[in-house]
């Protein structure tokens, strides 16, 4: 008999249920995460059994244990599945039992499981966003230290003569170790930065993904590294609508008889992908092949609204060079060694 197992994952405990074919529910038990409590209940069940879990904090080393150990792993959407699985009560074993039943009945709202080397890409170009913040911070407080003294400078403030400036200024002494310790923490963040940035340019290299995506203006090698993570697969959108509509720079729509009410963009999908887009659309709007558009949609909408149809734009056309890609690679006979 099929059993199908759900598991409402947290940062310390899930909770793991394990419903038959018939949709009783065989077990609902809770458990502490990590590969030997897990197994213990469900090491014994046979190999492809569908397993089902929400996209929570911490999931990468469950959907690892389930795949090396041969279960069939199932992520689950969590906004849409709380709008499918809504219950007046809810608690963690009723969720995991909920998880569980949706699989059986072939409704579960699945989300897309990238693979270990595009997690790891990810994970490597978010820390590599999360520090270069780290270190626009510092500037910034070094810019306010400044600014509260009422001292000024129209060239930089990170070159030789803007250290020198800063260290010649007259500041008390909290401020001034404030500057001192900002100026500490941008320099250690720089060789970790050009190591990160030196691994990254090695996978933009290897990927012809990234040299196909550098030719759209505005686009270049961290921000093609990130749609290329960020995207994935390009066959799992069939369509640029589909991809722009995941993505999330599109507007919500609200209709109803013969009224349509549009919104605002939706959000959904990868705010990583809608933040690289947006950067790569300032400097797309300026570019002939986008100029006359932003111009057009700034005097009827605004700037804003403006920006946001260039990325949307780019993440057209974006789909289409890598499905035009990914085509040539799939007619292209293998190579006899």
């Amino acid at each position: 008999m099929s059993v199908y197992v759900g598991i409402d994952v947290h940062r310390k405990r899930s909770q793991v249920a394990v419903v038959t074919e018939d949709g009783t529910v065989e077990l609902n038990k809770n458990v502490v995460n990590g590969s030997e409590p897990m197994l213990r209940l469900i090491g014994d069940l046979p190999s492809g059994t569908p397993v089902a879990f929400e996209a929570a904090f911490g999931w990468g080393w469950l959907v690892q244990l389930l795949e090396d150990y041969g279960f069939e792993a199932h992520l689950v959407h969590p906004l849409r599945c709380k709008a499918i699985a809504s219950a007046r009560l809810k608690n963690d074993k009723v969720d995991a039992a909920i998880l569980a039943q949706l699989l059986r009945a072939d409704l579960l709202p699945e989300a897309w499981i990238a693979p270990p080397q595009v997690r790891q890409l990810r994970a490597l170009l978010r820390h590599r966003a999360s520090l270069v913040r780290v270190g626009t911070q510092q500037r910034n407080r070094i810019h306010a230290v400044a600014a509260d003294h009422g001292y000024d400078r129209s060239a930089s403030y990170w070159t030789g003569p803007g250290r020198g400036w800063l260290a010649e200024l007259d500041l008390p002494a909290a401020s001034r170790e404030i500057v001192t310790d900002c100026l500490a923490v941008i320099d250690g963040l720089a060789p970790v930065i050009d190591r990160i940035d030196g691994e990254l340019h090695a996978h933009a290299k290897a990927d012809p993904r990234v040299k196909v995506l550098r030719t759209l203006p505005g686009v270049g090698e961290f921000t093609a590294l990130v749609m290329v993570a960020e995207i994935g697969d390009i066959t799992r959108f069939p369509s640029a609508r589909k991809l722009a509509s995941w993505a999330g720079p599109t507007p919500t729509v609200r209709g109803s008889d013969l009224k349509v009410r549009h919104g605002h963009i939706s959000k959904q999908g990868s705010a990583w992908l809608r933040w690289v887009m947006n950067q790569a659309a300032q400097t797309a709007k300026r570019s002939p092949d986008f100029a006359v558009t932003y111009s057009s949609i700034t005097k009827r909408r605004g700037k804003k609204i403006a920006t946001i149809a260039i990325a949307r734009k780019l993440l057209t056309r974006a789909w289409h060079l890598l499905a035009e890609l990914q085509a040539a690679d799939a007619s292209t006979p293998p190579r006899r060694p």
